[in-house]
């Protein structure tokens, strides 16, 4: 494909996305994108046509710019690679609604309170690997190792009994889905889901506990700052966005350093370098197949060289934000001592990753205990990849040490 100028404003947009839903890499087509004046009018498999920034400057002006809304994506026929239109809740809000219930949720995710979540962290990623060499290789890192984390910190703090957390992964896989399933048993999974967290929330109300969910219900019945729905699609989505990316990023960073040897190496002998590889490796893995969540401009904005009309929607690809030279020096090579490393992995502006702190917190401890543990660890088969998801990742991954 020739990307020129005038594609950029064509009438007649470019499929998307580019990205395969197997393995990790980003298409070539962006750093062409990115060297072209302009944006890029692209098609998703549903909905309307949008504007595609793929620069960092222009990224980060659309996720900051308060004239662009999340809200619009819910009455209009929004981009997007699945058939249904999903709730969003707060995703999909714009202040003032968004700032009320983001503030009552970030308490929950202070630095000082994921600092004293670090312990259990790293208690529950030692007792793993133990497991792991008392059984012998192989092992699934996914199943055995990455997953166990974030889904027993999440539901810790919102109170998810340990015989639910199975089918909860079951709703969270469905609800993450792009085509796996049909818009009948997408809005079921939904409605399922809903409707155990409305149970989990009568059982709280009867019986309060030194968690999340406890204080989001006193805000409801107290504070009276919360309905019922926002608070259900409140604590489903966290309970969701809570451990999917984190579970998936865990075996992502070791593929990535498996593929990168002399990074890996350098983490093995130069421990105290993994907050700085986290960052990094948040910069170099592009976890979606393409971009998602578009923003609606509320007026006419000019994004670089490109008029954005009002109501027109833009989506933001943070994998190819994240690879854009003019922000990165070489943004192609893995380099875990990289410095200021200003990523938009976790988004920027009003819709910033909340539990941005948790899950770099997280990832750090699963990475740290993993290499100092397994120090010859290496696959041990082939990777089996997520499809149909919004997020990129292995399903099983095969390892030994």
């Amino acid at each position: 494909m020739t990307t020129t100028r005038a594609a950029a404003t064509d009438l007649d947009p470019i499929p998307y996305p580019f990205n395969e839903a197997a393995g990790l890499g980003l298409s070539d087509l962006y750093e062409q994108i990115r060297n072209t004046p302009g944006m890029l009018r692209v098609t998703l498999p549903y909905g309307e046509p949008a504007w595609l920034a793929t620069r960092y400057a222009d990224a980060r002006f659309v996720l900051g710019d308060k004239r662009f809304s999340r809200a619009m994506a819910e009455v209009r026929d929004a981009p997007r690679q699945w058939p249904v239109i999903r709730p969003g809740g707060i995703l999909a809000m714009d202040p003032p609604d968004h700032t009320r219930l983001r503030t009552l949720v970030t308490k929950a995710f202070t630095v000082r309170r994921v600092e004293q979540l670090r312990p259990r962290v790293i208690e529950l990623a030692e007792s793993l690997i133990t497991g792991l060499i008392e059984q012998g290789p192989p092992a699934d890192l996914v199943e055995e190792y990455a997953l166990p984390i974030p889904v027993a910190v999440i539901c810790e703090l919102l109170g998810v009994p340990t015989e639910d957390r199975p089918q909860f992964r079951v709703w969270s896989d469905n609800a993450l889905s792009t085509t796996g399933l049909t818009p009948e048993e997408m809005a079921q999974n939904q409605e399922d889901l809903r409707a155990y967290m409305g149970k989990l929330i009568t059982e709280h109300r009867a019986a309060p506990q030194d968690d999340l969910m406890t204080a989001l219900i006193e805000a409801r019945d107290v504070g009276d700052r919360l309905t019922e729905l926002e608070m259900v699609d409140l604590c489903v989505g966290i309970l969701i966005a809570g451990h999917e990316t984190t579970a998936t990023q865990i075996p992502n960073f070791l593929w990535m350093l498996l593929e990168n040897p002399d990074q890996l190496k350098k983490l093995q002998t130069e421990p105290e370098l993994i907050p700085n590889a986290v960052e990094e490796l948040l910069r170099f893995t592009p976890l979606g197949v393409g971009a998602s969540f578009p923003r609606y401009a509320t007026e006419d904005v000019h994004v670089g060289e490109v008029l954005v009309k009002a109501g027109e929607p833009v989506l933001v690809s943070v994998g190819s934000a994240n690879r854009d030279a003019l922000k990165f020096t070489n943004p192609g090579v893995l380099d875990v001592t990289r410095e200021n490393i200003q990523h938009l992995g976790f988004g920027h502006g009003v819709h910033h990753c909340l539990g941005a702190q948790l899950a770099r917190m997280e990832l750090q401890e699963a990475l740290r205990v993993l290499l100092a543990r397994l120090p010859n660890l290496h696959l041990a088969g082939d990777i089996t990849w997520k499809t149909q998801m919004i997020v990129r990742g292995p399903r099983t991954m095969p390892i030994a040490w």
